[in-house]
């Protein structure tokens, strides 16, 4: 670790606080292959991390590069919603450490977070590899103890509120068409109309924190199970939103049959019979539509993907299967 890193990262700081690592620079590099390879490369000279062998595996929300070398992987925020989100992220981690659930671990010795090249980065410590895939009982075991939480979350933890954050994401956007804008600003407004009137009805579960993205593809294989990660829709609201990602994910993606039917069998509850439901899942498909915008120009691979989504949302056919987005942007 350098010198810099040493003093920004006083051990001494209070349990739950963050010391920001800099590199001077005017203005963020622009997060295309070049830029995530940039950052990458100053986060190593910050850290003393070794970057050279550095793999980008995935770029939508966030940029996540491995460091096979390091044993660790870096998250660098893909847009300023995101990087607010950062303390959240960073006090849930530490939060979960601390109970021993199982989540992937920040990593030690390194003071977080780093800011470089413009850009806001978290540091993970690698995940040994586990089992090919998370099977929807063992996820649905992830969730129940996660669910199972008494313990106060962090102050950073804030009220659910995923329509101001899709709001958010439609405002900001650039380079969509005017009709695109305009059916998304309708549909969230649709939306927002069909959760008010949720407020009647009994609880499916009880309120608490939840994962606020509580998808397969969230859980990271490991030889004693599977770990949760992405914490940056952490929040303190209807736990009912955690069970919609996996049934929304059997719906219009091409899951392996029956992984549903064992998620259910191990949570106990099906959200699909829970009269809510449908306002949820118009709410989660939004989500996956709009969760790429801040990205969709940076990262042009996602665009296929993200118009195939939006057009069968427009047309109001569910019986359109989505693919995931691509994991990385075009190459160099």
């Amino acid at each position: 670790m350098t010198a810099q890193a040493r003093t920004r990262g006083d051990a001494r700081l209070p349990p739950g606080r963050a010391a920001v690592v800099r590199e001077r620079r005017a203005r963020p590099v622009a997060l295309s292959p070049d830029g995530i390879a940039a950052v990458t490369t100053a986060v190593g000279r910050l850290t003393g991390l070794p970057t050279a062998d550095s793999e980008l595996v995935k770029f939508t929300n966030n940029a996540v590069v491995r460091l096979p070398r390091a044993g660790a992987v870096l998250r660098i925020a893909g847009s300023q919603e995101v990087r607010a989100r950062v303390p959240v992220v960073l006090a849930t981690a530490r939060w979960l450490e601390a109970l021993g659930l199982p989540a992937v671990r920040l990593l030690p010795g390194v003071p977080q977070p780093i800011e470089a090249a413009g850009h806001l980065v978290t540091l993970w410590q690698a995940v040994e590899p586990g089992e090919a895939a998370v099977s929807g009982d063992a996820f649905a075991a992830v969730l129940r103890e996660w669910h199972a939480i008494d313990a106060a979350p962090p102050a950073e933890v804030p009220a659910w509120n995923l329509v101001a954050f899709i709001r958010g994401r439609i405002e900001a956007a650039a380079g969509l068409a005017d009709d695109d804008l305009a059916f998304l600003r309708l549909e969230l407004a649709r939306v927002e109309e069909r959760l008010a009137r949720l407020v009647d009805l009994e609880p499916l579960v009880p309120p608490g924190v939840l994962h606020g993205d509580a998808f397969l593809g969230n859980a990271v294989p490991s030889p004693g199970g599977p770990v949760i990660c992405d914490f940056d829709g952490v929040s303190i609201g209807p736990r009912e939103w955690d069970l919609v990602p996996v049934a929304v994910g059997a719906l219009r993606f091409d899951y392996t049959a029956g992984l549903y039917e064992s998620f259910v069998r191990t949570y106990g509850v099906d959200v699909t019979a829970w009269a809510g439901f449908a306002a949820l899942r118009a709410l989660r498909e939004l989500q996956l539509v709009t969760s790429v915008l801040p990205t969709l120009e940076a990262n042009p691979a996602l665009r296929p993907q993200w118009r195939v989504r939006l057009d069968s949302l427009r047309r109001g056919d569910d019986s359109v299967r989505w693919t995931p987005y691509p994991a990385a942007p075009l190459s160099r």
